[in-house]
């Protein structure tokens, strides 16, 4: 079992949804070793401006400029101390949880990012900010990251998923690989309960080359050659500290879309949190992201999606 501390960049915004995603945190890796950085970026009247000069008709609003920046800070102070209330009441150690309020440098997300590369196991964000109607698929903040952390494991939290149960969606990649790896890291020991599931495409147009018996037999071999993807998968979470009634394994076959059946699945077994690959079969899937992996963040609304590189 992995015992080294993970550290967690938990990105948040002031708004319901980043209380959320803290919750979720607490939740999920409850009685971990974990470090926990609350990052809040916030605006303030770029010094620029200032040099530039100002009109003596615009001085005499300097200061209620200056009340706004303060006003905003003291809110974001406000919001960061229930955050880290949250995280103390869960059982968070006060010397491992940290309050980062950021002034601005170049964006909001390029400075997660760039706070990103500072050692953390995982991003974490939630799906929606301050405005409701954003969302991911309407260049919020959690879209941004996703183009922009390729580094680190990031998750989107939406909704209030409840974290325990999580689906493991893989197959014989690279990505997926990994995938089960830092699943093992992060949770090994824990209470959650995890399903391998490996989605299939519909082979029927194939199958219908074949005569019956060689249908049968092609189907045969094909779940024969899953076994050990499976076996592999089951023994690294169990060997990571997971007990092995607690792991799961799903097959599902004739699918029209390997990230639709994902979805599908998480929804009808109550799953809180799906873990994808970044990549899957093919690196070359998309330049940011692979397509299954990519439709999975933007289709589950009210789960939390991690996202391993």
């Amino acid at each position: 079992m992995n015992t080294t501390q993970k550290k967690i960049l938990l990105a948040v915004d002031g708004s319901d949804q980043s209380l959320d995603a803290v919750r979720y945190v607490s939740k999920i890796m409850a009685q971990k070793d974990i470090k926990v950085v609350l990052f809040h970026v916030i605006r303030t009247i770029d010094e620029a401006f200032w040099d530039m000069g100002i009109k003596p008709m615009g001085r005499s609003r300097m200061a209620s400029i200056k009340a706004w920046e303060t006003q905003q800070m003291k809110s974001a102070e406000k919001f960061m101390a229930k955050a880290h209330d949250i995280l103390i009441n869960t059982g968070v150690p006060k010397e491992s949880a940290k309050v980062n309020i950021h002034k601005l440098k170049v964006g909001i997300a390029r400075d997660i990012a760039a706070e990103s590369r500072n050692g953390y196991s995982a991003v974490v964000v939630g799906r929606k900010g301050l405005s409701k109607l954003k969302d991911i698929v309407l260049g919020s903040v959690a879209n941004k990251l996703i183009e922009k952390i390729a580094h680190v494991p990031l998750w989107v939290v939406g909704g209030r998923p409840e974290p325990q149960k999580i689906l493991l969606a893989f197959d014989s990649s690279e990505g997926s690989k990994k995938a089960v790896d830092y699943v093992g890291t992060m949770l090994g020991g824990s209470n959650s309960d995890v399903t391998l599931l490996y989605a299939i495409r519909d082979i029927n147009i194939l199958l219908k080359s074949l005569s019956p018996s060689e249908q049968e037999e092609f189907i045969r071999e094909g779940q024969v050659g899953i076994k050990p993807v499976f076996d592999e998968a089951k023994n690294s979470l169990i060997n990571a500290g997971f007990d092995s009634d607690r792991v799961t394994t799903r097959l599902v076959t004739e699918v029209s879309s390997r990230a639709g059946a994902i979805i599908e699945e998480a929804k009808r077994g109550g799953y809180g949190t799906i873990v994808v690959g970044r990549w899957g079969l093919s690196k070359v899937e998309e330049f940011f992201m692979g397509r299954v992996s990519n439709k999975i963040v933007h289709m589950a609304k009210e789960m939390a999606v991690w996202v391993v590189s």
